[in-house]
């Protein structure tokens, strides 16, 4: 009977050590990892990350202390460490440009908007909705605002709807109120007096 007692005593202590190696090892394959937790991958390049991120932004721009201009985006992004530097709107852009009154003289929306702020340059592209003063709608899909000679041109597809008049072509050239433009390419629907 001891010999009974021993034998069953020594099988349940060599359970018990092959159960304790079996959590141990299960501990170590699932709960080990050579990654550490709650860390990002840094990214291969430093001028990918804006330096700068702003979100449901409603601003006014002035020049010389007369505003000039608001413009509201959903989000904001500065990359100084490009090669052109620029900030980026990519979940789209509403600008309005003010007379010296504060009457808006020209909106614009877009779907996306990068500005290039050493080249003073405005690249606007998808889906773009211009109205000017004179009550004109324009649409295309690219549109390009050089701010300092204050021209706004494409090469693409546009549509400009007047009250009298559909003009549509590819290529254009403005000034930057859109008031005054130029078509290249041209087709239209025109009135004709009988």
């Amino acid at each position: 009977m001891r010999l009974q007692q021993f034998v069953n005593k020594h099988n349940a202590h060599k359970c018990t050590t092959i159960a304790s190696w079996a959590i141990v090892v299960l501990f170590y394959l699932f709960g080990c990892s050579n990654e550490p937790k709650g860390t990002s991958v840094a990214p291969e390049e430093a001028d990918s990350i804006a330096f700068m991120s702003t979100y449901g932004v409603s601003t006014i721009i002035s020049d010389s202390g007369h505003i000039s201009y608001k413009v509201e985006a959903e989000e904001w992004l500065m990359y100084d460490r490009r090669k052109p530097s620029y900030w980026a709107f990519e979940k789209g852009i509403y600008l309005e440009k003010y007379d010296d009154s504060l009457r808006v003289e020209t909106t614009l929306r877009s779907d996306t908007g990068y500005y290039y702020d050493k080249l003073s340059l405005w690249k606007l592209l998808g889906n773009i909705r211009i109205s000017n003063q004179k009550g004109e709608k324009i649409y295309t899909d690219k549109l390009l605002w050089s701010v300092d000679s204050g021209r706004i041109y494409s090469d693409s597809h546009i549509r400009i709807e007047q009250s009298d008049r559909i003009t549509e072509g590819v290529g254009f050239s403005s000034n930057q109120d859109m008031t005054n433009w130029e078509i290249l390419n041209t087709t239209g629907i025109y009135p004709i007096d009988e």
